[in-house]
């Protein structure tokens, strides 16, 4: 057993998506595609010295349902400290990030030897049996602009990716329930996110996923004042930005944001997918 090990996993927004359950969790997820982040978070898991495991996220402690159910199926009793450049509950996938970084960190603590497909399974599971998020750890673990052609964990899931960097800006609003969502009627959002893949698929391009990214968040019904707001500004200036699944988010390509008079958190979009540190 070792002392500690850390995982910096990036953020990473979904343009769109359509949700595909199934009875297994490791099969269930979503169809879409989305931006990783070099703003993420950054997980250190160590032994616990409680017989309990303690979950802190900057400095707080938090309740993380994915979190506790990887340690679970790790059979790891271990303390998780997460520090986050993103806001939770805003749409950047940070449950997600804290899942797939305590399964990463806490294989390596415990000596669990199992691989990274492994772990990104546990991770995906965890994320879906809580019903917060679908797609987030699949894409944080691939990294780039990743589209998300089959649901599931690894096991089952397909990915491409659009071959495309970018700087990214951002403004959040408030907070959306992810698992409202998706416990409510999703044939209306499902049907949106189909068709925005299908325009991403015949034309993966960053141009594209923009304007698929508009028209699913318009068609599934998910904008809010703010939002619709802060897209017409940047548009106003010529620039590209859409709404973070799920979140009242806005993101912006560029300089999108910044030109519309907004004063965004900016990053970048991650080359490459999850990593132990």
């Amino acid at each position: 057993m070792r002392e500690e090990a850390t995982a910096f996993v990036p953020g990473h927004i979904t343009g769109f998506f359509s949700a595909h359950p199934a009875e297994d969790p490791t099969k269930a997820g979503s169809r879409g595609a989305g931006l990783t982040l070099t703003d993420g978070v950054e997980v250190t898991v160590e032994p616990a010295t409680e017989s309990d495991p303690t979950v802190v996220l900057d400095g707080e402690p938090i309740d993380v349902e994915p979190v506790t159910t990887v340690l679970k199926a790790l059979d790891a009793p271990a303390h998780v400290e997460a520090e986050s450049d993103l806001p939770i509950g805003a749409g950047f996938g940070v449950s997600g990030a804290m899942a797939l970084g305590t399964a990463l960190a806490a294989n390596h603590v415990f000596e669990r030897k199992l691989s990274r497909n492994e772990l990104v399974t546990i991770a995906h599971g965890a994320e879906v049996q809580a019903g917060t998020g679908l797609g987030d750890v699949v894409a944080q673990a691939h990294g780039g602009v990743p589209i998300r052609l089959e649901p599931g964990g690894p096991q089952d899931n397909k990915l491409d990716a659009i071959p495309a960097r970018a700087r990214v800006e951002y403004v959040t609003f408030g907070q959306l329930s992810t698992a409202e969502v998706l416990s409510g009627d999703t044939d209306q959002l499902t049907a949106a996110g189909k068709e925005a893949l299908s325009r991403v698929v015949e034309e993966p391009t960053l141009l594209s996923f923009m304007y698929a990214s508009r028209t699913f968040a318009r068609e599934a019904d998910l904008l809010t004042e703010d939002v619709v707001g802060s897209i017409r500004d940047v548009a106003a200036v010529d620039g590209q930005a859409s709404m973070a699944m799920l979140g009242e988010t806005v993101f912006a390509l560029g300089t999108g944001l910044s030109d519309a008079g907004y004063e965004p958190a900016v990053c970048a979009t991650h080359p490459a997918g999850a990593v132990i540190k």
